[in-house]
């Protein structure tokens, strides 16, 4: 389906996270030359290893982005980069700003620069909603990565850079799905922030299958966001305590859920797209593409559903929907009707 992908060589930075090691699953699946997985965590890597099974068109590189030197070793006759290393954990990234500008920005920039010196044809970089007027140290240092991509864009005469923007990505690791199962494991209570946040959600596989599909479809500079359901994080949390506490035999009546406020840097809802942006955003079927400024792509009239970029305007899924959502996430998985266990 991909053939920027076929026969190429490919480094994935981050590979061994959630939606690192599927980026490297399904490049795998279109046949590359090599994949280069770069990351910092050598036991992730080893499991990483263990479920791809023994590949020699596989690589892994123990490596951290802060480091320009050990990036232009990786990236020696790569031709195409996904950048998905990052520090993405809200409140640890409000507690350690500097770290989070050490990995997202300055670790960015060496991308960049790496990509640039070796030649590199295409980066494309993962990026995500809290980028759009950010209210925390992570969405700030993303909203910088978005920048140092796009201006490297714009100079670059052999690399085509695009970024993917994301919204919140059902079941990776840290995030609130096994969160909340871990709770309910221990027989709960399980944590809520507000019962009025709301968020855009969708699977891992589905996130990263359009990641590659943006890549085909940069020409350059493009922010490329993915269409996305939309859910009240407190129905999702009631889907869970019903559906996954008889799989760990917990009573779900017996699990409570605990309001613990919003956390520092987090918004009630999140948002796809900044007023700036909707002059100079297109439409396709599964995507919104936000064209460079220099692409003299502009209506002033543009005509971007809110509800496609706001998700307190959104329609919101049911619970039935949700559970669809996590059963085809693999966040749970049904053994029979009305009968679920772990995935």
């Amino acid at each position: 389906m991909y053939e920027y992908l076929k026969g190429r060589k490919v480094l994935v930075t981050g590979g061994t996270g959630s939606i690192g090691s599927e980026i490297v699953r399904q490049v795998l699946a279109e046949s590359p030359s090599v994949v280069r997985i770069f990351s910092r965590d050598e036991t992730k890597q080893y499991l990483l290893e263990e479920a791809l099974g023994k590949r020699p068109d596989v690589r892994y590189l123990v490596g951290d982005v802060r480091e320009k030197d050990r990036l232009r070793r990786a990236m020696k006759d790569i031709e195409v980069v996904f950048h998905a290393a990052a520090l993405k954990q809200v409140p640890s990234c409000e507690y350690n700003p500097f770290e989070a500008v050490k990995t997202n920005v300055v670790g960015t920039q060496n991308v960049i620069e790496a990509a640039l010196e070796a030649g590199v044809g295409r980066v494309i970089a993962v990026s995500t909603d809290k980028a759009i007027n950010p209210t925390s140290t992570m969405g700030a240092t993303k909203l910088l990565s978005e920048r140092l991509v796009a201006t490297a864009n714009a100079w670059a005469t052999e690399t085509v850079f695009a970024c993917v923007r994301f919204g919140n990505v059902l079941n990776s690791r840290g995030s609130l799905v096994p969160l909340a199962k871990s709770q309910i494991e221990r027989g709960g209570p399980v944590t809520l922030t507000d019962e009025r946040m709301t968020r855009f959600m969708m699977p891992i596989s589905e996130a990263v299958t359009l990641t590659l599909e943006a890549g085909q479809l940069a020409q350059g500079g493009e922010i490329f966001i993915l269409k996305m359901p939309t859910l009240r994080i407190k129905d999702l949390l009631e889907v869970i305590i019903e559906e996954y506490a008889p799989a760990v035999r917990v009573e779900p009546s017996s699990v409570r859920l605990r309001k613990i406020g919003v956390r520092p840097g987090e918004k009630l809802e999140e948002e796809l797209l900044t007023e700036e942006e909707l002059p100079r955003t297109t439409e396709m079927e599964r995507l919104l593409v936000v064209h460079p400024a220099s692409s003299g792509v502009f209506n002033d009239k543009a005509a971007i559903r809110e509800d496609l970029y706001r998700s307190s305007k959104a329609g919101y899924l049911s619970k039935e929907e949700i559970l669809t959502l996590l059963v085809e996430s693999g966040a749970l998985s049904r053994v029979t009707a009305g009968s679920l266990e772990t995935a």
